[in-house]
């Protein structure tokens, strides 16, 4: 049963909750004197989706992906849901839910802050859009963190070296999962990026996106993590991280990282989210 994190204030649309509050499988409410009980001495993993996720369905893959993550005995995973679903158009609002995410991220630095901290360590993993809000809980937290783990990322492939580079300073290790076949970030992300950047902040221009050829400057040896670009043969998509509709078979770890000589790793319906799964699984370890 997934614990969540929901910062969310409505089921569906993009508005941001005053506080966080905890459910067990998103239906039964909990306590923070059980979530502290319940993450006492454990490492705790905290996964989120991206852009364009309703409640219901963050619920949906998160727990699923849980059941694919094979995280160790002495880790916990945790679905963090945010409101990044589209208000209007997908796409169009994509700026818009940009500032949804620095405005969860916040709140979610606060309440680990506050109430996370008897947890042996912490590991943060986001998929998509995910990556920003994750990217602002990490700058906000007062201490540092195990493993940050950035999945098709729909932010600028600088992100780590410039705007987030004190934000990844204070993540012991770091991994980037990217796919050069991920139509939505060659196409979807410049065009959002561009009219984001003008609302928000920053420069004016389209950048790449950091989950589709990783980041612009390598990742620092001492980080020891690495930026995996996952083979364009194995047509790795922007949803095919989580899982959307049928559980495939768990991999467990060891998953080696890929090279561009590496064979796809099954042909079992489901077998994608399952291999980031056992990808994440390897990194928590």
């Amino acid at each position: 049963m997934t614990l969540f994190i929901d910062l969310r204030a409505t089921s569906s649309g993009g508005i941001c909750a005053a506080e966080a509050s905890l459910w067990d499988a998103g239906t039964t409410q909990v306590s923070i004197e059980e979530f502290k009980n319940r993450i006492h001495g454990r490492d705790i993993v905290l996964a989120t989706h991206g852009f364009n996720v309703s409640r219901d369905e963050g619920i949906k893959a998160l727990s699923g992906w849980d059941s694919l993550c094979r995280i160790p005995p002495a880790g916990m995973f945790i679905g963090v849901l945010w409101p990044g679903d589209s208000r209007y158009l997908p796409v169009l609002d994509y700026p818009i839910e940009g500032n949804e995410a620095i405005s969860s991220g916040r709140l979610l630095a606060g309440f680990l802050n506050q109430h996370a901290d008897n947890a042996a360590s912490m590991s943060l993993v986001s998929h998509s859009l995910g990556a920003r809000m994750i990217l602002e809980t990490l700058s906000g937290l007062t201490s540092k963190v195990r493993r940050l783990i950035l999945m098709a990322g729909a932010i600028e492939d600088n992100c780590l070296t410039r705007e987030y580079q004190s934000a990844a300073a204070k993540a012991e290790e770091i991994y980037v999962l990217a796919s050069k076949k991920d139509w939505v970030l060659e196409l979807a992300f410049p065009v959002g990026n561009l009219i984001g950047q003008i609302l928000m902040h920053g420069h004016p221009y389209c950048k790449t996106a950091l989950g589709r050829s990783g980041p612009a400057e390598p990742i620092p040896l001492e980080k020891r993590g690495g930026a995996w670009q996952i083979p364009n043969e194995w047509d790795y998509g922007h949803l095919d991280y989580l899982p959307s509709g049928v559980v495939g078979q768990i991999m467990p770890p060891p998953i080696i990282a890929p090279g561009e000589d590496t064979p796809q790793p099954s042909s079992a319906t489901g077998w994608k989210p399952a291999w980031s799964a056992g990808s994440v699984a390897t990194q928590t370890e």
